[in-house]
């Protein structure tokens, strides 16, 4: 049986847009918060990605499932150490576990759109990264260690968000 509609849920529009959007540099990617965790009662999150060349995380596995759809140029994902170059349209999951990375060697910028069921991606991302004023700030000036911190925080902060760095 089907629960009854839960009225204190609302509709959710997002659009990367919206200043009430909150952007955050992360490596020197720029993550958009579109759909938090916290909007749909942790069952997903959706994270606008911009990745410019050279961009993309270190080798890492979770235990959720992540999907990503490139709307713009191409990336370059490695799943369990085998790479496989994903172009705009194009969609692509990741299973839960299985170890992989991303990286823009495409010699332009690139953006996607990720989804991680159940959510809490979006709040690893916010408490590790710095927030920044849209998709076009330039990622912050950072000191050796201000980005020592910033790795030290990620690595500390990775099993409580069900993540790991390989």
């Amino acid at each position: 049986m089907i629960p009854d509609d839960d009225p204190s849920r609302s509709l959710t529009v997002a659009h990367p847009d919206d200043p009430g959007t909150t952007y955050i540099s992360l490596v020197g990617n720029t993550y958009g918060m579109l759909v938090t965790g916290e909007q749909t009662d942790g069952r997903y999150c959706l994270i606008d990605m911009y990745i410019p060349d050279g961009g993309g995380p270190p080798p890492h596995r979770h235990d959720f499932e992540e999907m990503f759809t490139i709307l713009e140029g191409e990336i370059e994902f490695t799943f369990r150490g085998e790479k496989h170059t994903v172009r705009a349209g194009s969609t692509i999951n990741i299973p839960a576990n299985a170890p992989h990375n991303f990286r823009n060697a495409s010699g332009a910028s690139a953006r996607m759109l990720c989804m991680c069921t159940p959510a809490g991606q979006d709040e690893y991302f916010l408490r590790i990264g710095d927030v920044v004023s849209g998709a076009d700030a330039p990622s912050p000036s950072l000191s050796e260690e201000e980005s020592a911190e910033r790795r030290l925080r990620a690595a500390e902060l990775a099993s409580t968000y069900r993540s790991e760095f390989l």
